[in-house]
């Protein structure tokens, strides 16, 4: 039986990753937090050249905003590069102290409808931990 260490090979360092999406996270799970209706989404100037893309089960990026104007707690809402949306502005004090603490958090859409001219996003709130 060989006990030996593994000689890193470029195939295990491809499976390993950086850290990074789509790389193996040992011990991470996904903690369901808060069901939230993305908001702000009437001021996303593409939100209806992008609603194709916005099918329940799209993850969505969450970026800290403390320099926003109205709010030093604000935490976007992203699909790619666009900001979709924000985080309510009564669901997101927690959430912005642990994202300044390193926590990591993502969305995922629940579903979406068109509103007269509003899209309404609904997404639940996870935790990577």
């Amino acid at each position: 039986m060989n006990t030996g260490i593994v000689k890193l090979s470029p195939e295990l360092l491809a499976l390993i990753g950086t850290g990074r999406t789509n790389s193996l996270m040992p011990f991470s799970r996904e903690i369901f937090l808060l069901d939230i209706i993305i908001a702000g989404t009437t001021y996303c100037e593409n939100i209806h050249d992008i609603e194709p893309e916005l099918l329940p089960g799209t993850v969505l990026r969450m970026i800290r905003q403390p320099n926003n104007e109205h709010d030093e707690l604000a935490i976007g809402v992203y699909h790619k590069e666009i900001r979709i949306g924000w985080v309510p502005q009564q669901l997101n004090a927690v959430i912005s102290r642990l994202m300044d603490a390193g926590k990591e958090f993502f969305c995922r859409i629940e579903s979406v409808e068109d509103v007269r001219s509003w899209v309404k996003i609904n997404a639940k709130i996870y935790m990577v931990e």
